[in-house]
């Protein structure tokens, strides 16, 4: 398997280039862009000749764009009207922007509740939306992987396969990470119940229970990496490992180390 940084963990004020540099410097083989509203060398405010210089710039380096990270700047894909369609749109742009950078996934986390919004109306919501969605990312050959995190919402691997299976692309699926689920659950489990639909993995550790814990470097936390690989293989996934640790628990180097090993487990 390859290896590659999420430009996640990288300051924001970290020009692209410098990006690919350090990179390219720390052993990885490849990368992960982050579109965001501010705060980033990759904006909405980006050029179609700003996105080719940024596919040039790290194929100069033999690195690999492996995909992308999808952060709004309003809307909310849970929800309805205004608010849904800010979001599909904005979707969209960052499925474009993903295809003219020569990648084919992307990131997205869905949104959020109100307390407005209802549970079961935010699930309907969601299935609904990312069936319009899936159109786009089938056109252009990407697809949106969804990724669990601390909303609230999908807090189960059965809930998240069940919106997938409802709206039924292979344009739609799974973004794994297991220190995500490590605070409340077992990552492999997740991995188990998705099978085929884990199109993307980012990697990361964690150690305690909920709002009782830390993040750690990988493999000094909980996640039982072993295990969790032996899933993945039987679940089919040869994609790349992405790390989403800062430089704040371990060096880009010190993880691009342990990710090799981990990917051998």
């Amino acid at each position: 398997m390859k290896i590659a940084v999420s430009q996640l963990v990288a300051p924001g004020d970290m020009g692209m280039e410098a990006f690919a540099d350090k990179a390219k410097a720390t052993g990885y083989d490849g990368v992960e862009l982050s579109l965001r509203p501010t705060n980033s060398p990759f904006t909405y405010d980006v050029t179609d000749a700003q996105l080719q210089e940024f596919k040039q710039l790290f194929a100069q380096r033999n690195l690999e764009i492996f995909s992308t990270t999808f952060s709004a700047k309003s809307g909310n894909l849970l929800d309805s009207g205004t608010a849904a369609q800010e979001d599909i749109e904005q979707t969209i742009f960052g499925l474009e922007a993903t295809a003219k950078l020569g990648s084919h996934i992307m990131l997205h986390t869905l949104g959020r509740f109100t307390a407005d919004l209802y549970y079961e109306d935010a699930y309907n919501n969601a299935i609904a939306n990312l069936k319009i969605l899936a159109k786009s990312a089938e056109k252009l050959n990407v697809t949106i992987a969804i990724e669990f995190i601390w909303s609230g919402f999908l807090f189960s691997p059965l809930e998240m396969r069940n919106l997938l299976e409802a709206i039924g692309s292979d344009y739609v699926g799974f973004y794994f990470d297991p220190g995500n689920m490590a605070v409340f659950q077992f990552p492999q489990h997740w991995v188990r119940a998705l099978g085929k639909h884990t199109k993307h993995v980012h990697l990361k550790d964690w150690k305690g229970r909920a709002l009782k814990g830390e993040w750690t470097p990988l493999t000094q936390g909980e996640c039982n990496f072993p295990v969790i690989m032996r899933e993945l293989r039987n679940a089919g996934y040869t994609g790349p490992l992405v790390s989403e640790v800062p430089e704040s628990l371990a060096s880009w180097e010190d993880t691009a180390k342990t990710m090799r090993k981990i990917a051998e487990m």
